[in-house]
């Protein structure tokens, strides 16, 4: 199946910049693909009841009171939703901890912002992706 899409000259020049950032491999099909792929994982993610996993970044201070133990309470709380967690000493007080969560997507949220809520993480992050089970969009 064939299409084209009309595209304001300084938009295409924009998307050719990203087409060239993406690599020798990418041509524009190709990108014009992930993007698509991007935003049905993005849609398939808010849908209620469906399995995803979740990469949960947080940066924090190790000496805030009792900051270590209530994310070690969270984690154990829940963890049947969590795959692992790796811990990064950055400097001598800041820590960074990466959490792979799995779940359906609404509890995963929920854990993500007990975390990220907890007094003492400076910020973070969660990245969501389906597991890709059944869903055709993820076939390259």
């Amino acid at each position: 199946m064939r299409f084209s899409v009309a595209m304001p000259e300084d938009l295409l020049v924009r998307f050719d910049q990203l087409v060239a950032r993406r690599g020798l491999a990418k041509n524009r099909s190709e990108v014009i693909r992930d993007l698509v792929r991007d935003a049905l994982v993005e849609e398939g993610c808010a849908t209620p009841g469906v399995l995803v996993m979740g990469v949960l970044t947080i940066v924090f201070n190790h000496h805030a009171n009792d900051l270590q133990e209530k994310l070690h309470t969270i984690q154990h709380d829940y963890f049947e939703h969590i795959t692992c967690a790796t811990h990064v000493h950055l400097d001598q007080h800041t820590c960074l901890e990466v959490i792979v969560l799995r779940g359906e997507a609404e509890l995963v949220q929920g854990i993500a912002n007990l975390i990220l809520g907890t007094k003492g993480v400076k910020n973070g992050r969660l990245s969501l992706t389906t597991t890709g089970q059944g869903a055709p969009w993820t076939q390259r």
